[in-house]
């Protein structure tokens, strides 16, 4: 598993994530997606963020197989501060984080993108925040700012998925392309913010945050807190190791 990133001469970072099979990312996995959109941003040279994944979908989320093979609550832990520390990281990004999905995006990954700058999928992606399924609760907060309120309890309690193509009426989805073309349009918005005064375009960002009606950090952080109450309970234990004997089955 890696995380990369480059800067492109128009001073555009593509920063990718590379997890096979699935994306899904370890504990380590999302501390390094924070630490890359971290050094995105302490750096001048950069003036604005691509975040992409390779392979089938850009992210499933945690690995539960990891959670489920550690002992204790060390994987837990690190999973719910990892996931913390990366969706900080794209929120206070101090430039625009353009994040280009395609296929899935799931969880960890709504996480992310609901806190990304702008939207731009390709034709076969979805989003959903399956939590429910695996017993634990987190990023209702970040699919709220993708779908209105009703709309995004429904997609909670159920765990349906969405697609991004539904998403456009809504405002959070830019525009859907062919997956070929996602790239090349992710870029093309991202060069148009890059191309303005970086100076304007950090001071907006950081104005826009300062005008957020929610604070997604704190926000976010009070899910987590009902996500410990059910592994204490035992209940997550129970449900991931359902998932994960499921996922065994499949193969």
């Amino acid at each position: 598993m890696a995380i990369s990133s480059e800067l492109r001469d128009d001073g555009v970072r593509v920063v990718t994530m590379s997890a096979p099979p699935v994306n899904a990312l370890t504990v380590q996995g999302w501390y390094d997606v924070a630490a890359a959109l971290d050094e995105a941003g302490a750096d001048p040279a950069t003036h604005a963020v691509v975040l992409r994944a390779e392979g089938r979908g850009f992210n499933a989320g945690v690995d539960i197989k990891e959670m489920q093979h550690t002992s204790g609550f060390e994987a837990l832990l690190g999973a719910n501060r990892g996931c913390y520390a990366a969706f900080k990281a794209v929120y206070e990004c101090a430039v625009p984080v353009v994040a280009a999905v395609n296929g899935f995006c799931l969880g960890g990954g709504v996480g992310l993108v609901g806190n990304a700058d702008c939207i731009v999928a390709s034709d076969d992606a979805y989003f959903g925040v399956p939590e429910v399924n695996q017993g634990a609760l987190g990023a209702a907060t970040h699919m709220a700012r993708l779908v209105p309120q009703h709309m995004m309890r429904t997609l909670y309690f159920t765990a349906r998925t969405i697609k991004a193509a539904d998403l456009v009426q809504f405002g959070s989805v830019l525009e859907v392309v062919p997956r070929d073309e996602l790239d090349a349009a992710a870029l093309k918005v991202a060069g148009e913010i890059a191309a303005k005064d970086p100076r304007v375009i950090r001071a907006a960002k950081a104005a826009l945050n300062g005008i957020d009606p929610v604070d997604v950090n704190k926000s976010y952080r009070f899910e987590q807190g009902f996500t410990f109450e059910l592994n204490l309970a035992g209940v997550a234990d129970e449900l991931r190791d359902g998932f994960a004997g499921t996922e065994k089955a499949k193969k």
